[in-house]
């Protein structure tokens, strides 16, 4: 089991930046993909970002490419997402998910993670709000 505990959720306006934090109560760098997901009310939930092997290999969504960065510090089992450039779209309950598939390099990975059912633990996710 991992417990997750998210922080670093907020309202701010259209271009500003937010940082996220996910706490992991073990480590899972080293075994399996963490990542970051979202839901917007009436929306299913999206795959936003995701890292294996402390950055070894990474994930994002099309929507958040060269605006989101995830990053992982292994001595603090903390998972981060660094967000700039926020856009009112990106307005969301942002979740943290860990024990997800590792890569195969095949070319699959990047489906894979992106799918919120392919991680078995979750956070109980942080509000992040962007106004025009």
């Amino acid at each position: 089991q991992v417990q997750l505990v998210e922080s670093g959720g907020g309202s701010v306006q259209a271009g500003g930046s937010l940082r996220l934090s996910c706490a992991a109560s073990r480590d899972t760098a080293n075994s399996d993909s963490m990542g970051w997901f979202r839901q917007a009310p009436g929306k299913e939930r999206e795959g936003v970002a995701a890292i294996y092997a402390i950055g070894r290999d990474t994930y994002y969504a099309d929507s958040v490419k060269g605006r989101f960065t995830i990053s992982q510090d292994n001595a603090k089992n903390t998972l981060y997402l660094q967000m700039n450039s926020l856009e009112p779209e990106d307005t969301a309950t942002y979740y943290c998910a860990a024990g997800g598939p590792r890569p195969l390099y095949d070319g699959t990975w990047n489906a894979r993670v992106s799918q919120a059912g392919n991680f078995r633990y979750w956070g109980q996710g942080t509000q992040v709000t962007v106004s025009s």
